[in-house]
């Protein structure tokens, strides 16, 4: 007796759904992020203030600082102290000049821990003004009572 052999044919599977799927957790993720909490620090707790008003406009080049309350300076990602600072704030200068914008385009949003020594937060606008940074925000947390 003869076997007859039968090609195998293979067996294609439909992405549709996998892609689908794919396009659904991304728009998810999308929606939870926060962007508002981009510009935060765990380190830093702000103040609160019954004074504060939001921006009129968005800041067109902001340098954000982050002052955490034993005088630590965060940019970027990057730890400085206030001696150390200079360095960071001069490769932020670098980036917009090379955007074709000047020094005094870019605004220093201050984000201070609560507990920050005055003194702390001045030596930080101290060593802003040394490399030519005029325009400052201090960022604080609204108080709605």
């Amino acid at each position: 007796m003869r076997v007859k052999s039968k090609k195998v044919d293979l067996a294609e599977g439909d992405l549709t759904p996998m892609i689908d799927m794919a396009f659904q957790l991304i728009a998810f993720f999308m929606v939870l992020i926060n962007f508002a909490q981009t510009e935060s620090n765990d380190r830093v707790k702000l103040p609160s203030s019954q004074l504060v008003k939001p921006p009129e406009a968005p800041l067109e080049f902001p340098i954000i600082l982050h002052v955490a309350k034993d005088g630590e300076v965060f940019l970027g990602g990057d730890s400085f102290t206030a001696e150390t600072l200079r360095v960071g704030l001069n490769s932020e200068i670098s980036v917009i000049k090379a955007e074709g914008k000047s020094v005094k385009d870019a605004n220093v949003v201050i984000r201070a821990h609560k507990d920050t020594a005055a003194g702390d937060v001045q030596e930080v606008i101290r060593v802003a003004q040394e490399v030519n940074l005029e325009n400052f925000a201090l960022r604080v947390k609204e108080d709605r009572t």
